[in-house]
């Protein structure tokens, strides 16, 4: 059956995912950037409102961050496996509306703190209602795409994190100049209210919406499994890990998952505070470069999901089109470790682009992977599972950077730790067949 031919409702979907995951992304990220501001570090450190920031705040100041970004990394990896399991229970329309509430929540109480423990909270509360984002999103896209269409899905939905970035990059810096910094946790945190309406009239799975034709529902279900269950499957998590399917999955989020937090948490601190930089960025500085480095991540998510795409459709097989692909993405991010070594600002801006652009694309394919190895029923949990590791080595990575003199170290580990994940996945699932469950 030719794509071309069929209705295109499927694609509204995506565009539905594209919005909740852009949503997701700028709730987590406007700490990362309201950190600068130099009123919230003298609120948050307990410091008097004519304090002078000094060289021994900023290494508190760092110590924290690493603290407060590991609550919400444990939470986010406890949600994870939790939520994933919830979803492929209840279904994705009530498991997802579930998790907006309570990220939604989460995102507005950080505006309420005053001190350290109060944003330590909101952060466990928040990772908690984001981690259902992902394992939703993913069995989403398995209910609604044939297998060679899913990786350009989960591209475009992908991309909505790096949007998200870059929304939140432009948004916070002004938000903050006219309302000050709480203001810019409550009306971010709003967005997801207006999300859960969103989703709660156009989501369904496909056998029951009305507006889809017989014969894009015909096209969705063309692949061997197909057919939708009637209802929520039940899978237990606990047996899951027997397959080594789930750890071709679930080792590579643990290997290059914290290489992503890394960015998002620690990108604004890196171009204010490093001095190996010629030219440093303040909070009216910082969105520009944000800009180039999460517009060309986008491209990639998207790009990298078309590739896997196009090489199924030329009739390579899913092993040798995700795999080689994982490859490319792989030698791309090696040379991340330049960006901690250069003085030039343009230079460091250019390789952390084309790193992050690799990441978007080996997470994308690695996401829709999932479906390849998992029949549908066990996609919300298996995405729960690998979520749950790359909260884990976020939350190792982000106390580690907190302690340590510099960047160096974790940008060597950004260059290789692609290439690992790509040789972990081929040594448990060699020609990527799918999990008997």
């Amino acid at each position: 059956m030719n794509s071309t031919t069929i209705g295109k409702y499927r694609w509204r979907i995506v565009a539905l995912l594209f919005f909740a995951t852009t949503i997701n992304y700028i709730d987590r990220q406007v700490l990362s950037f309201t950190v600068i501001n130099e009123d919230f570090q003298r609120e948050i450190l307990g410091l008097a409102k004519n304090h002078v920031i000094t060289a021994a705040d900023d290494a508190q100041l760092k110590v924290l961050l690493g603290y407060v970004d590991a609550a919400f990394k444990i939470a986010y990896a406890l949600g994870f496996l939790l939520v994933g399991w919830f979803i492929d229970r209840v279904g994705t329309r009530k498991g997802f509306s579930v998790s907006m509430i309570v990220w939604s929540v989460a995102g507005m109480v950080h505006g309420l703190v005053s001190r350290a423990a109060g944003l330590v909270g909101a952060r466990f509360m928040l990772g908690l209602g984001e981690a259902g984002n992902f394992p939703a999103a993913v069995k989403t896209i398995a209910e609604w795409f044939p297998r060679k269409e899913r990786s350009f899905a989960t591209g475009i939905m992908n991309a909505g994190a790096n949007v998200g970035v870059i929304a939140t990059a432009l948004a916070v810096p002004f938000i903050i100049a006219h309302l000050g910094w709480r203001a810019s946790f409550v009306i971010t945190g709003a967005l997801g209210l207006v999300l859960l309406v969103c989703w709660r009239l156009w989501y369904n799975r496909p056998r029951l919406v009305k507006n889809l034709s017989a014969e894009e529902l015909a096209y969705i279900e063309s692949d061997p499994d197909g057919k939708e269950d009637d209802k929520p499957a039940r899978v237990s998590w606990l047996k899951l890990f027997r397959y080594p399917q789930t750890w071709a999955f679930a080792l590579p989020k643990f290997l290059t998952d914290c290489v992503w937090y890394f960015f998002l948490t620690w990108l604004p601190l890196f171009f204010a505070k490093n001095n190996t930089l010629d030219e440093k960025l303040d909070l009216k500085s910082v969105g520009i470069p944000f800009l180039v480095i999460y517009i060309i991540s986008d491209l990639g998510s998207i790009f990298f999901g078309w590739l896997t795409s196009t090489f199924m459709k030329k009739g390579w097989s899913a092993n040798k089109a995700r795999k080689t692909t994982l490859f490319i993405c792989g030698l791309c991010a090696l040379p991340i470790f330049f960006a901690a070594q250069t003085n030039s600002l343009y230079v460091a801006i250019a390789l952390i682009a084309l790193g992050t652009a690799a990441h978007q694309g080996f997470s994308s394919n690695i996401l829709a992977m999932v479906s390849d190895i998992f029949p549908k029923k066990a996609t919300g949990s298996v995405t729960g599972i690998g979520g749950m590791m790359g909260g884990v080595s976020g939350a190792l990575v982000s106390v580690y950077v907190g302690h340590i003199d510099g960047y160096m170290p974790i940008f060597i580990y950004a260059s290789t730790a692609y290439l690992l994940a790509l040789l972990v996945i081929h040594l448990c699932v060699p020609k990527m067949q799918q999990a008997a469950l």
